[in-house]
């Protein structure tokens, strides 16, 4: 009897570490996007990464547990792999799960489409978004193909930000354009304030915001596959 308590204790204690406190007002799982996003290609042992294999198995593990009410996905990423980056903001975009994002620090780059993904947005006053075309390092053919590539890329994140925030696509195809602010490239950096006004972010605050927002659309969300 000992023993199966024990097992029981320790079960209740891992589900606890992956999600959250059990006295919580309800059970929500965290999920971290940091440092660069890592796609097809193995990035060296210094960077700091968010690998996209290990996130999508998570994502679909949160969808389809009953237990946990909310996903709360907490950005602080340079960006990295455009493909990847875009997968898994179409996971998150997709759940039924009620699911809250906040920026802090950073969330340049592909890290745009990832944190409008949820279905509300957060960023922190000190944080800041850079806004810039499709690019690809390495060896590029410049031949009309590969320019179709990136076009139809670009198009693909376009549509996407403009789906799940309310910037307009003008607005933010000027930001990408924006040949003014950044010495060494086109784009725009904004600041969590800038991100708001122009609709790319839905509300600036802090992880406390963020939570309360969460806890209330938990409680007017009908509870999934019931």
């Amino acid at each position: 009897m000992d023993n199966k308590k024990n097992e029981m204790d320790i079960e209740k204690t891992e589900h606890v570490i992956d999600n959250g406190s059990p006295n919580s007002k309800h059970l929500i799982h965290c999920l971290t996007i940091i440092g660069q996003i890592e796609g097809h290609y193995v990035l060296g042992e210094t960077n700091k990464t968010t690998k996209y294999e290990h996130i999508i198995p998570a994502l679909v593990a949160v969808e389809q547990d009953r237990s946990v009410e909310g996903l709360i996905i907490i950005l602080n990423t340079v960006g990295g792999d455009v493909e990847a980056g875009l997968a898994i903001a179409e996971l998150i975009s997709g759940m039924k799960t009620p699911t809250v994002s906040i920026v802090v620090g950073g969330g340049h780059s592909i890290g745009v489409p990832l944190a409008v993904s949820a279905k509300k947005s957060f960023i922190v006053p000190s944080a800041s978004m850079t806004i810039h075309p499709v690019r690809m390092n390495g060896t590029v053919l410049g031949v009309p193909q590969t320019l179709s590539y990136f076009d139809k890329m670009q198009d693909r994140i376009v549509g996407f930000v403009t789906k799940n925030s309310n910037i307009s696509e003008d607005e933010l195809r000027r930001l990408m354009m924006n040949t003014q602010e950044l010495v060494l490239d086109v784009g725009s950096v904004v600041d969590g304030e800038k991100a708001v006004e122009i609709g790319l972010i839905d509300s600036l605050g802090s992880l406390g915001d963020a939570m309360e927002c969460l806890y209330e659309m938990i409680e007017n969300t009908p509870r999934r596959y019931d």
